[in-house]
């Protein structure tokens, strides 16, 4: 008997996949920074919504300091950073920033392109709730 249930599920998983949520490709935006010549750092402002999430992209070397500050008007604002090569998703973040108030400074491991993503964590992305947010982003050292 168990058998013969086993076969039918796997013949309706197979027939019927199961649907999973995943992010759709085009929630996710993804932006280069890059900082104004002979400064060090900058202040990005954006807007979030739901499951919306930015990828920010800033280039730096190993040694170097980072310090990245998140303020929003939604609690359930956060960021994650991903050292260079890691993936959301897949690679554990180097950062997360809800464990951390918001807020990061550290020397760097790597060089390469960090990986600074901007989100509303899963209830409040679940509510479709909306996060007016301010990312500031320095970077220090050689």
């Amino acid at each position: 008997m168990r058998k013969i249930f086993s076969a039918l599920l796997l013949a309706t998983l197979v027939t019927f996949p199961v649907m999973i949520t995943i992010p759709v490709l085009s929630q996710v935006r993804q932006q280069r920074v890059q900082f104004q010549s002979g400064k060090s750092g900058t202040t990005l402002q954006g807007k979030i919504k739901g499951e919306q999430t930015v990828h920010y992209l800033i280039r730096a070397n190993a040694g170097q300091t980072l310090s990245v500050g998140l303020n929003s008007d939604n609690g359930g604002n956060s960021f994650n950073i991903f050292a260079p090569g890691k993936v959301p998703g897949k690679d554990a973040a180097l950062v997360i920033g809800e464990n951390n108030d918001n807020a990061y400074e550290g020397k760097l491991p790597a060089t390469g392109d960090y990986l600074i993503q901007v989100f509303l964590v899963r209830n409040a992305a679940r509510r479709n709730e909306v996060a007016n947010y301010r990312l500031q982003i320095n970077i220090t050292g050689n």
